[in-house]
């Protein structure tokens, strides 16, 4: 191997000091700049397209479903990965109820007796589909149950649907109800439908969503077949993710658990999914009123809301068993801030083969870590310990990541300064979601990263290709706001992470998502089938973890954090609900104070000029304190009403979405609820939050100014 010293590395490149002229970077001084810029060019060279390819398709060779040996033998195999790279990768190991089902079955009675088949055909074209280990379709976290009752149909299973029916004289208590995927977290839609007396719930795939009415149908498009069924988790991600017999605490071999009837995760009705072919008999079977336009889908039927005249069957009997879950971790020391962490992490396990969730992800990220052993052995040594996870039990609730963070949140809330993440990734548009104090940093990063298709920056590529879809005359570069729904959840909104989510979309539309032909064989033809955005995952995933691990101060920005949460609040005050109910005036003066702040810390940002790197150690490190605990600070103890596990005040996934967002969830969901005392108590809280976090700015910006 050719090896360069440290000093040719970082000031050999005579155009380097005309590149750095050009680039900012929050977070250096210009000598740091320099030779980070150089570094994170070197880092972006080494992912190789090839090398992705290869370990999704050693990885996506068989089912590894948690709690399986396919589970164990995939993190045994990342664990050798990341060893014979050099890096220190241990893996630990956790366990936690890992529900797979004993009884599955579902039939409609009458004149033309239905019985569902309830499994995914192989296809000849793809030899993997036929894997006698490829768990049947089935929810995780149902409920046990043997029900039999007319049927009626709930659209995608949302409070409105229900408030829809009522309006339509159709009552769904004491029945069975089916509901389509889509438009909320699965999860949420048992839990509803049994907050409105159903017995029942089946959720099917219609072929409008993700079936033929978007296109060609696998083997020979992307789309989701007759048969093809969704798996997934309907634990009550909305109240906790995790273990749902350890709520709190670490699942560990020996410790306490809750017996499954004292859960409250676990939904209290039987739920099936289905494929859309399944979906037909049940729902041509329907009587009542005709569906409204909006409501129907596209099989080649007339929608009608029920109930049905002939009894649906449904039984479902579960194996609650705990399982044990694999989780590998490498560790790179830090070399001036050991005890300030920067962590990256994505999960290893899958419903099935897993190739694009989480395959196309994870892959990615061991090209990463690779790439920082490579960097390593040119003399590179991050100033902050960077640690790699790859987390098992994502798909059953997030269970992995979450029962790690409850081992170890003493220590983490002491050293974790950021948590990033990725999931399945496409070669669509670009997608980036997390805390608006990362929004600056991330959009320096995307502007040196290239997309390997135009040859421009992810930043250009992601304007151009917003600009085509907004309706503003101008667009900008914004983080998403998370919500749920992939490992960010445990260390962002309970523990007060930084947090970001990185990844690209789809452009197949992931129509195969959770079933069993989610494998190399789809990714391969219909994604990103040269692997070249997966290596421009894996250049983007060491560009933004180099930047903030090496900076001497973590380039945290606070003004579109304040931005963020004014248009927040005027999303709320556009509320009917909260007109002349709710004041938001506190927040509002609160985020004022806070955007003051911001531009009192930025300045004196600016005034360190040339001194971050030769600052004392310890005086970096007492501003680094108080910008890690800036998002600390936007946490409560006491969480959010009727949820208390979600502690993050500014950002929450939805009690009625599961997945999507609410920012500002105590003030929206109290507002949209009708309950305006309770939002007044809430936004009681979050200018409280908003004023301790401008307290600490004050103070970052004093530190600086002596510096």
């Amino acid at each position: 191997m050719f090896l360069i010293s440290r000093k040719t590395l970082v000031f050999g490149i005579s155009a380097l000091s005309v590149f750095a002229a050009t680039v900012s970077i929050r977070g250096y001084d210009a000598a740091g700049e320099r030779e980070e810029i150089q570094w994170e060019q070197q880092a972006r060279a080494v992912p190789d397209a090839a090398r992705i390819r290869a370990a999704m398709e050693k990885l996506s060779a068989q089912p590894h479903l948690a709690g399986t040996r396919g589970s164990k033998e995939a993190a045994e195999w990342i664990q050798a990965q990341l060893r014979e790279y050099g890096l220190d990768a241990t893996i630990e190991p956790m366990e936690a109820m890992l529900p797979t089902p004993r009884t599955r079955l579902l039939e409609l009675a009458g004149a033309v007796p239905f019985r569902a088949k309830l499994t995914e055909p192989a296809v000849a074209t793809d030899p993997a589909t036929s894997n006698p280990d490829i768990v049947p379709p089935y929810n995780a976290y149902s409920g046990d149950g043997d029900v039999t009752a007319p049927l009626v149909y709930a659209n995608y299973g949302l409070p409105a649907d229900y408030d829809r029916l009522k309006e339509k004289g159709v009552d769904v208590k004491g029945r069975i109800v089916i509901v389509r995927y889509g438009q909320s977290f699965r999860g949420v839609k048992p839990r509803v439908a049994y907050e409105h007396g159903a017995v029942g719930c089946i959720i099917y795939s219609d072929p409008r969503d993700d079936g033929f009415f978007q296109g060609d149908v696998f083997p020979k498009g992307p789309y989701r077949p007759g048969n093809g069924v969704q798996r997934g988790s309907v634990l009550d991600l909305g109240v906790e993710p995790g273990d749902p017999l350890s709520p709190g605490w670490a699942s560990e071999p020996g410790g306490k658990r809750l017996k499954v009837a004292e859960a409250t995760t676990i939904q209290q009705i039987p739920v099936m999914p289905i494929s859309y072919d399944d979906a037909m008999p049940l729902i041509a079977a329907l009587e009542g009123p005709v569906a409204q336009e909006t409501w129907r889908g596209a099989l080649p039927l007339t929608y009608h809301l029920g109930p049905s005249a002939a009894k649906v069957h449904l039984q479902i009997a579960m194996n609650n068993e705990t399982r044990p879950l694999y989780n590998v971790i490498a560790r790179i020391p830090g070399s001036r801030f050991p005890d300030e962490w920067v962590m990256y992490g994505n999960h290893h396990d899958a419903w099935v083969d897993g190739a694009d969730d989480p395959l196309s992800g994870a892959t990615a990220l061991l090209e990463t870590a690779r790439t920082f052993a490579e960097l390593m052995h040119k003399g590179w040594k991050p100033k902050r310990t960077i640690l790699l996870a790859f987390w098992d039990g994502e798909e059953f609730g997030l269970v992995g990541s979450t029962e790690w963070m409850e081992k170890h949140a003493e220590e983490l809330n002491r050293k974790l300064a950021v948590y990033l993440n990725s999931d399945s990734s496409g070669k669509g548009k670009l997608s980036l979601g997390g805390s608006a104090t990362l929004e600056s940093t991330m959009r320096e990063v995307v502007r040196e990263v290239k997309d390997p298709v135009s040859g421009n920056s992810l930043l250009d590529e992601y304007l151009a290709k917003a600009e085509k879809t907004s309706a503003k005359t101008t667009t900008e570069f914004h983080l998403t706001p998370l919500g749920s729904g992939s490992d960010y959840t445990p260390f962002l909104q309970h523990l007060g992470i930084a947090s970001l989510s990185l990844g690209f979309d789809h452009v197949s539309g992931n129509g195969v998502y959770h079933s069993a032909y989610d494998d190399f064989y789809w990714y391969s033809h219909f994604e990103d089938t040269d692997f070249v955005y997966g290596r421009a995952l894996a250049q983007m995933n060491a560009s933004v973890t180099m930047r903030l691990a090496d900076a001497p101060v973590l380039p945290f920005e606070f003004g579109r954090l304040a931005t963020a949460v004014g248009g927040y609040l005027d999303e709320i005050g556009r509320l009917e609900q909260a007109k002349d109910k709710v004041s938001l005036d506190a927040v509002r003066k609160a985020n004022g104070k806070l955007s003051q702040a911001a531009d009192e810390f930025n300045k004196a940002f600016g005034r360190a000029g040339g001194k971050l790197s030769g600052a004392a150690p310890e005086k970096i490190a007492a501003i680094n304190r108080l910008v890690i605990n800036s998002e600390r600070d936007l946490t409560v103890a006491a969480g959010l009403p009727g949820r208390p596990w979600y502690r993050h005040v500014i950002y929450a996934p939805g009690r009625y979405t599961g997945y999507a967002v609410k920012t500002l969830p105590g003030i929206r969901e109290a507002v949209e609820a009708g309950r305006p005392e309770e939002a007044l108590e809430q936004a009681k809280a979050v200018a409280q939050a908003l004023d301790g976090l401008a307290a600490h700015l004050h103070e970052a910006a004093r530190l600086l100014e002596k510096l």
